[in-house]
């Protein structure tokens, strides 16, 4: 009796058994996502519609907001371009990775998250702007501009190949792009496209189909455009104001002999590499505006708001063929069944000054240029219509990324993974984040200064080639106006925030010891 029990019990155990090995050996194994990396280049927050809508259009950009998730509090920690994407692959501050400004080296022979994710099965490709000298490490497939690159007709570098492209840069940027995901990539491993655009970085070159999409439109400046600085020394030194900075010709194109410029050799140079059929669109647009302008004769404040309205329209149109290819690349996602299992990700690197304080580019930490626009979508993880407040920094991305991916962040990584705050998982985050720049002596005249914000205030410390400390109510105050500094009624949260500071500093490594050992580099050269 025992026996036969005991043979019954083990046949019924030898078939759940089999059924689990069964289940096992029969379940799809969790695909890990793909993953696209969109990054233009000195794209403002405040010309995507999803953030504003006052300026422009972009509804390609906005679906990432719509389908998945929007970000209020995205910023760098470094605002210059070179230094940005250094810190996006490297997931460390600029002066752990070393490279603190568009000058000093890049040691490619670092890791970085390509690097990460193509050991682990990824296939890996880059293609566009990285602005970071040498052969680029981590990629099975690469077509770059070099530095800067051109608007039109510009040259890519394709696995060390130069070759030119007739035709507009962000387009071209993206047919790349696609070109790669139809025809170059393994369609049985999960892919890492960093898919990176030119536009909208200065000079503003916006292609021929959109030269006239404001058409007269008139752009009311920000309240402080005429902003005189008042307590803040660092802001009254720059070189950065649209009336006194910004160029005739070489900005704002401008190209006559009668129109006195002092970059007219730059801008004529730009405007040459244009073929016949392309200057036939851009003298039908440009001449009357440059005719119209030498008949007004505009001077003073007039003048300001002339410039800073050619600014705009040049600006915005050059955003609206980013926001094409958007549309274009999602698209095609969805049209090759990707879309469920692709991670989509809009970012700058950077935030810009659209007036601002009178102010064109960025580097400062005042909050246009430290903010940058983050927009992201992942059907399978991210609930669409999310809006994310939490203090995220291009640092995060690499951490973020190899989450996804299920491989383990390097303990040397800085950055922490945004993943499970995005899906609503976990409300634990960091409560500052850091700043610092380093490009002084350099182009715009900014200083050195680092700082922290938290969600509500912001301490930077300017400490070369001067010493000045500055603090903003950022609930108050978010135009930065009044520096409250020394303020009496802000004394405890000023003596709070300069020991978050040093906590933070601390926490990532940084000290007063390596800002002085960059100053001392900086004066060798």
């Amino acid at each position: 009796m025992t026996s036969t029990v005991q043979k019954t019990m083990g046949k019924q155990y030898l078939v759940l058994l089999l059924v689990i090995v069964s289940a096992i050996s029969c379940s799809k194994p969790i695909e890990r996502p793909n993953i696209i990396f969109i990054m233009s280049d000195d794209h403002a927050y405040q010309a995507i519609s999803a953030y504003d809508g006052s300026l422009n259009q972009t509804p390609n950009i906005d679906r990432l907001a719509e389908e998945g998730a929007i970000f209020n509090h995205g910023f760098v920690t470094n605002s210059i371009c070179a230094p940005s994407r250094a810190v996006m692959l490297t997931g460390k501050h600029s002066f752990v990775n070393g490279k603190i400004d568009n000058h000093s080296k890049f040691n490619w022979n670092q890791d970085n998250v390509a690097k990460q994710l193509k050991n682990s099965g990824y296939q890996t490709a880059l293609v566009g702007k990285i602005h970071i000298p040498g052969k680029p490490q981590g990629f099975d497939y690469y077509n770059i501009l070099p530095g800067q690159g051109h608007y039109y007709n510009p040259d890519f570098i394709e696995n060390g190949e130069k070759k030119r492209y007739e035709g507009y840069c962000t387009t071209i940027t993206t047919d790349i792009a696609l070109d790669w995901l139809q025809n170059k990539r393994k369609q049985d491993k999960p892919f890492f496209l960093i898919y990176n655009q030119k536009a909208p970085h200065r000079t503003w070159m916006p292609e021929a189909k959109y030269l006239d999409l404001n058409g007269d439109k008139i752009f009311t400046p920000p309240a402080n455009f005429f902003d005189n600085y008042e307590g803040r020394e660092a802001a009254v030194n720059h070189e950065m104001g649209i009336f006194e900075h910004m160029d005739l010709v070489y900005d704002l194109k401008m190209v006559d002999a009668e129109i006195d410029s002092k970059y007219a050799k730059w801008g004529k140079s730009l405007y040459n590499r244009l073929t016949e059929e392309q200057k036939l669109a851009w003298d039908a647009h440009y001449n009357p505006i440059i005719e119209d302008f030498k008949a007004k004769g505009y001077e003073g404040k007039e003048l300001a708001l002339w410039k800073y309205n050619r600014y705009m329209h040049d600006y915005l149109a050059s955003i609206q063929s980013v926001d094409d290819g958007v549309g274009t690349m999602l698209d095609y996602l969805e049209e090759n069944g990707l879309s469920e299992n692709t991670i989509v990700v809009y970012t700058s690197d950077q935030g810009f000054y659209l007036g601002e304080h009178g102010w064109f580019d960025k580097r400062f930490m005042y909050e246009e240029s430290f903010r940058t626009p983050l927009l992201m979508k992942y059907p399978r993880e991210i609930e669409a219509g999310t809006v994310v407040d939490e203090l995220v920094q291009n640092l995060d991305f690499a951490s973020t990324f190899m989450d996804y991916a299920n491989i383990e962040i390097p303990q040397d990584v800085q950055g922490e993974s945004f993943r499970k705050v995005v899906s609503g998982e976990s409300d634990d985050w960091r409560d500052a984040i850091y700043y610092t720049y380093y490009e002084n002596p350099g182009e715009h005249n900014v200083p050195r200064h680092h700082g922290i914000r938290t969600d509500k205030y912001k301490l930077i410390h300017f400490y070369h080639p001067y010493d000045v400390w500055e603090m903003y109510d950022m609930e108050k105050d978010i135009a930065e106006m009044n520096n409250i500094y020394d303020d009496p009624a802000y004394a405890d949260v000023q003596k709070q925030m300069h020991a978050k500071l040093e906590e933070v500093r601390e926490k990532y490594g940084d000290s007063d010891e390596l800002d002085q050992k960059f100053i001392s580099q900086i004066k060798k050269k």
